[in-house]
């Protein structure tokens, strides 16, 4: 197993699909597409080492989850990778949670190994 991956995405089709294709590739997935409160309070109960946040629909609902995790002492150390969305609400995003890694849906599964590698580092 690679690790805890958690994906926020507000389609829920898409989202099935995404965790399906990880899955595959190895990562236990949690998802969640419906709540971002849901989505923040499991989060905090599973600690994945990772947290996807898809910009394609809802941004602000996902920026607003992203926020909530960088400011709670038990999730602030999780990386928040967010994918798609326009250039607009990345740059707001940037603003608003600096640590966060932005990556096209080309470069996911690139950027996902190098966060886990980094992870495994500060680890050893």
């Amino acid at each position: 197993m690679k690790g805890k991956l958690f994906i926020i995405q507000w389609d829920e089709p898409s989202a099935e699909k995404r965790a399906e294709k990880m899955r595959f590739d190895n990562w236990e997935v949690f998802v969640e597409s419906v709540d971002g409160d849901r989505a923040y309070r499991q989060i905090k109960e599973i600690l994945p080492n990772i947290v996807l946040i898809d910009l394609s629909k809802k941004p602000s609902h996902g920026r607003e989850v992203a926020l909530c995790l960088s400011e709670t002492k038990a999730t602030r150390s999780i990386p928040i990778i967010f994918v798609n969305g326009d250039d607009e609400d990345i740059d707001d995003i940037k603003l608003k949670v600096p640590d966060a890694v932005f990556t096209t849906e080309m470069q996911l599964q690139i950027t996902l190994d190098v966060i886990m590698k980094k992870l495994e580092r500060k680890r050893c």
